[in-house]
């Protein structure tokens, strides 16, 4: 019987994609993983008022740049790069030199994933572990099913809870000190 071989895809054969298919796929772990279809009336309205909140208080302030999918950010070493395409990233003024014109280029300070029945496991699971390994700062889960924005910091074993709000509290972040978003204004 004959076996199938197993190709790992490597990041060049990620960016040889045309534009449009590399929108499609994210790479991790040597494979090119399907995103999913594209999302619904929740999600992308939770994702805009979070986008648009961080990007006004991260512009006031000069402390860094807000970017909204679909944008390459790839982790690891050559060879051994993961590519994904967060909701929604904030890298800080002095990191600034991991952003280029196509792609992010190491871990940003804060990643938001918004999730979707077709993404949530992969979201809290597969994705917490891989951006807490690359150093992703700060990480928030938004469940606009259940209303709620989990906001993990990264400690010495991970991810740990800096909180979990729900539909009457205003959400507060470690790594921004003085954001206050009302989870209300966001679902």
């Amino acid at each position: 019987m004959a076996t199938k071989a197993q190709i790992k895809f490597t990041y060049e054969d990620y960016k040889s994609l045309p534009y449009v298919e590399r929108q499609r796929f994210e790479l991790l772990e040597g494979e090119l993983i399907p995103m999913a279809p594209s999302p619904g009336l929740a999600h992308q309205s939770a994702s805009l008022e979070l986008a648009t909140r961080l990007h006004l208080f991260v512009r006031e302030r000069g402390i860094g740049t807000v970017l909204e999918a679909p944008f390459d950010v790839v982790l690891g070493e050559p060879g051994e790069e993961q590519v994904v395409q967060p909701d929604i990233l904030f890298v800080s003024q002095g990191r600034r030199a991991i952003i280029r014109e196509d792609e992010i280029r190491g871990a940003p300070d804060l990643v938001v994933e918004v999730i979707s029945p077709s993404t949530a496991e992969k979201d809290r699971v597969f994705k917490r572990k891989l951006y807490a390994k690359y150093g992703v700062r700060e990480y928030w889960i938004v469940d606009p099913d259940a209303k709620t924005i989990e906001v993990l910091t990264l400690g010495e074993r991970g991810y740990e809870r800096a909180g979990l709000y729900t539909e009457n509290e205003t959400l507060g972040s470690p790594l921004l000190p003085g954001l206050r978003i009302p989870i209300s204004e966001v679902f």
